[in-house]
């Protein structure tokens, strides 16, 4: 189920409100667990349905993993198992048929795919779930009872596409009676976030997605010029930062109506002045989670140069397998790991820096050129949609060049003016997180947040999916 859609919205939302709040009015926190642990399962069966049994059971496998390890002592072996189980659903579900397909090309066999569906947030909560795991293992917190376990894995706003939390993160909000004291000031806070994050996606996302995807799924790449391929590449780089962030905006919001403060995701990724600085403002919950159980297991304060290189490059490689079974998504993460490596040598160099403007303007154009990578559908139309971005044939005859990239405005004005809005919003206003942090929202916030959202509701008219969803 999409939050920004009518079902969402008044029906399964409403509902779910009504029935939670109703129960922390009589004082039942114990309603309250199950009510949110059974809406987020509906939740999640509403879009994955299939799943819904392996889903539960690995809730049910996790805890008693947890409660083996506390009470058997044998933390190493369970801990071992938890990893093993839902690292080998992952694979199972996600990788198995890309680990088939390079058999079968390698050793020229003929062993046939298991075509499985891809469940929708498998990756993101994996995580999650792992991450506690590992928390436990290291006693930096008690056992949670099965029911505040659920809540912390199933709370349907950051179950499919996150945030990725940490157990300190969300638990202090959850155990004992502490669904029972809702803040009131959280829920200003929470329209505020859930509207900017719904115009994000419906008002600037959802155009461009369908004119970007049209270039690179629709065929549309091999007849494209210059003009619309830049436009296409553009679009998608606009795009992933509007419906990702829109996404979180609006599970941020929404836990603010529970009293469950989710954390920042996004922090203005677009304004980075190097790509060190870009990933620790894009997807944070899942760098930092990469940072935790990758790069600072092979790094550590006083290894050399070399050591931070391997650390680096061997993070963004499973960075890169953890988006996408595929070449192109590997190939992705390792050209990230260098350009953030470039960005530590510089630091550690203590070079002189460029001017703010300059480097941002440089790291989000290698940015959108790296992003080729991550949205084509393998590596050969990557080479081709390189070949067409510098292709500067078109360029020799300025005035057809004029006419056509004139012409291309005119049959896309909607999607030139996208993005020029949405440059606009990324360069020079602050982020929702700047404006809904701040002490106080009165009548302008009200009236900006209500205008957001009803123009959302009137746009609404088809439900598109997030684009993260596929991960």
């Amino acid at each position: 189920m999409i939050f920004s859609s009518y079902p969402f919205l008044f029906g399964f939302l409403p509902v779910t409100l009504a029935g939670f709040h109703l129960l922390r009015r009589l004082k039942n926190v114990r309603g309250c667990k199950v009510w949110l642990t059974a809406a987020s399962l509906v939740f999640y069966a509403l879009g994955q349905p299939d799943f819904l049994f392996w889903f539960a059971s690995s809730i049910l496998i996790n805890h008693l993993l947890l409660t083996l390890m506390d009470r058997l002592g044998k933390k190493k072996l369970f801990l071992a198992l938890a990893v093993l189980w839902n690292l080998g659903l992952l694979f199972w579900f996600k990788y198995l048929d890309f680990t088939i397909t390079n058999i079968n090309w390698l050793f020229h066999t003929h062993i046939p795919l298991l075509k499985l569906f891809l469940p929708i947030g498998i990756s993101f909560f994996t995580f999650q779930i792992l991450a506690f795991s590992v928390s436990f293992y290291k006693g930096e917190r008690a056992l949670p009872t099965l029911l505040d376990y659920a809540v912390f894995v199933t709370f349907f706003p950051q179950l499919i596409v996150g945030p990725v939390v940490r157990h300190e993160e969300v638990m202090p909000a959850i155990e004992g009676e502490a669904l029972l004291e809702l803040d009131t000031g959280l829920l200003p806070r929470g329209v505020m976030l859930f509207s900017m994050g719904c115009a994000k996606k419906v008002l600037l996302a959802d155009t461009l997605i369908t004119f970007a995807s049209a270039y690179y799924t629709g065929g549309g790449a091999a007849d494209a010029g210059l003009v619309h391929s830049w436009a296409a590449v553009l679009a998608y780089t606009f795009a992933y930062y509007f419906d990702f962030s829109g996404y979180i905006d609006m599970a941020r919001g929404l836990g603010c109506f529970f009293g469950i403060e989710l954390p920042i995701n996004f922090d203005s990724p677009y304004k980075a002045r190097d790509f060190g600085d870009f990933w620790r403002r894009w997807n944070i919950t899942v760098s930092r989670f990469f940072n935790d159980t990758v790069f600072s297991n092979l790094f550590g304060f006083g290894d050399g140069v070399g050591r931070l290189v391997l650390a680096t490059m061997a993070t963004f490689l499973v960075s890169g397998l953890w988006h996408g079974a595929a070449w192109h998504y590997i190939a992705w993460g390792l050209v990230n790991g260098v350009l953030v490596t470039l960005a530590n040598y510089r630091a550690l160099r203590d070079s002189r820096p460029l001017p703010a403007w300059l480097a941002v303007f440089l790291t989000f154009f290698t940015g959108a050129l790296v992003r080729v990578l991550f949205d084509c559908t393998g590596l050969s139309q990557a080479a081709m949609i390189y070949r067409k971005l510098f292709d500067v044939r078109e360029l020799l005859h300025f005035r057809t060049f004029a006419a056509s990239a004139l012409a291309f405005v005119k049959d896309n004005l909607q999607v030139t003016v996208t993005m020029a809005l949405g440059a606009v919003i990324c360069f020079c206003f602050p982020n929702s997180n700047r404006l809904s942090e701040r002490e106080r929202c009165g009548w302008r916030e009200a009236v900006f947040s209500a205008a957001l959202l009803a123009v959302s509701l009137l746009c609404m008219r088809r439900v598109s999916t997030f684009l993260y969803f596929n991960f």
